[in-house]
């Protein structure tokens, strides 16, 4: 939060007025750019077999900085014939190579990509905030750390694997196609990839098509660390390279992370097949808060939740049922707290509210938003100077809503908020419940007892407790309905890399 207007008198600047001491109004702060350098290339290559190669088409498509929609890089659009080939790589690398290494030797190498990422952590950090939007301070505390952290989890499980399932043996799958979404590009590959590697898998992996940029520049990283050719692969492309590598026959497992919509799609094109999946869809999750929560530290969770990410998480907190006894006091404070969130260029240390990934994404965002207030929700939006350039949305608090609006069922992905009220813990549970989705949910009480009644009833694959957002490598994620199924993260997530024989 900036400063108060505090200066006294003598420290007037010539020429102006001293300023008085005026309550409530804000002190800007100066700009503070990260100045680390991401050494982007101006044209990314397909990573297949170890090696850049172009695209057999030829064909390439530029990724757009979401902050200034100025042209970062071109990127190597992968079509059939380049699935083929990164999927025979990877065949070969696991039959003659990657399979028959004892666990300790995957594990060094799963230990050198974790040391050589923290090694170009600020220069990772910087890409991926200009590839994706999202402020620096999340890409640089969060998203880079914690996917060096999975790294260096796995790695310490490759020797061990004796231990996952105990009474049973385990054995690689084989190939495994994975598709990510764009809103935590690196994060998402590495809870994919480092469980695939450390089982003993080899991996095709497809990029989100917005945001290809970190992956392809952590193949370098696989180079530097020696990975054995074709172990791990990149295609980057669209919707028609998803399409060509899920229905590839090599690979022996889907790993998805994306939209209910195309999570489904996926499922009936490999219906009959012998393939398996794991599938990490959409969410609407709810964060609940009782009358005797910490109100305070529970409004720095829900912004937590769904602002200082833009809500561009499956498991953002987007809508708040809020005990009616504390309603007003919680959005009274809700309303103050994101009148002095800073929504700008996500390079400035300063923003906590970056650029909406793609131009595409803001227009579902307004779409919905405009939705709620047809619907009769009652919008407060704070008066904030949106950048003239670049896709950005002022965070946005609906009240007055009830479970028949749209912004309270459809997943907004975008910094939007709804808030409804309950009565009594039963209402709480149904209301909560109440959606096709069942990703994640938080509870906000005092009552260890509250807490623990409610992790069980509620329909979520993770329930926090008077905190939201919190993510650790051995701890598993994923969901129940239409959030999807199967778990990343932990020994829950390994058993779904293996055979159990």
């Amino acid at each position: 939060m900036a400063l108060l207007k505090t200066l006294p008198k003598a420290h007037a600047r010539p020429g102006r007025p001293a300023p008085e001491l005026i309550f409530g109004e804000l002190w800007e702060y100066d700009p503070a750019p990260e100045s680390a350098d991401p050494k982007l290339k101006p044209r990314y290559e397909l990573f297949i077999n170890g090696e850049f190669v172009a695209p057999k088409s030829g064909k390439y498509f530029d990724s757009i900085n979401p902050a200034n929609e100025q042209k970062l890089a071109e990127i190597a659009l992968a079509g059939a014939a380049d699935v083929d080939a990164a999927c025979q790589a990877a065949q070969r690398a696991f039959d003659q190579v990657w399979s028959r290494l004892p666990g300790r030797e995957r594990a060094k190498y799963l230990f050198r990509i974790a040391r050589l990422l923290q090694d170009r952590a600020r220069e990772f950090a910087v890409a991926e905030t200009m590839d994706g939007g999202k402020p620096i301070r999340e890409s640089r505390d969060f998203d880079v750390p914690m996917a060096a952290a999975h790294f260096f989890y796995h790695a310490g499980w490759a020797d061990k694997l004796d231990y996952v399932a105990p009474g049973r043996r385990v054995a690689p799958l084989g190939v495994v196609a994975q598709v990510i979404p764009w809103n935590f590009p690196l994060l998402m590959l590495a809870w994919k990839i480092a469980p695939a590697l450390a089982m003993g898998n080899c991996v095709v992996l497809k990029p989100a098509e917005t945001t290809s940029i970190t992956a392809l520049k952590l193949a370098e990283i696989f180079q530097d660390a020696g990975l054995p050719p074709g172990v791990v692969n990149f295609v980057a492309g669209a919707g028609e390279t998803g399409a060509a590598l899920v229905n590839h026959p090599i690979p022996a497992k889907v790993a998805f992370t994306g939209s209910t919509v195309v999570g489904k799609l996926i499922m009936r094109s490999l219906a009959g097949s012998d393939k398996k999946m794991t599938m990490e869809l959409g969410g609407k999750a709810a964060n609940i808060v009782f009358d005797d929560a910490p109100i305070d530290q529970a409004v720095e969770g829900i912004i937590n939740g769904i602002f200082f990410n833009q809500g561009h998480v499956c498991c953002a907190g987007s809508r708040l049922l809020v005990h009616e006894p504390v309603a007003a006091t919680v959005l009274a404070k809700l309303k103050n707290r994101i009148k002095v969130l800073r929504v700008g260029d996500p390079l400035d240390k300063n923003t906590d509210i970056g650029a909406i990934n793609s131009k595409e994404q803001l227009g579902k965002i307004t779409e919905l938003v405009a939705s709620g207030v047809k619907e009769g929700a009652e919008m407060f939006q704070p008066a904030c100077k949106l950048p003239a350039k670049g896709w950005y949305f002022r965070p946005t608090v609906f009240s007055k809503v009830t479970m028949s609006h749209r912004i309270a069922r459809e997943e907004i992905f975008g910094p939007v908020l709804s808030v409804l009220t309950f009565r009594t813990v039963d209402e709480a549970v149904e209301k909560a419940n109440n959606t096709a989705y069942g990703l994640s949910a938080g509870v906000w009480t005092d009552k260890g007892s509250r807490i623990l009644k409610m992790s069980t009833e509620l329909k979520a694959g993770v329930v926090w407790a008077n905190t939201y957002n919190k993510f650790d490598p051995t701890s598993p994620f994923g969901g129940y309905k239409e959030s999807g199924f199967g778990r990343e993260g932990g020994r829950q997530g390994l058993l779904d890399y293996c055979r159990l024989i």
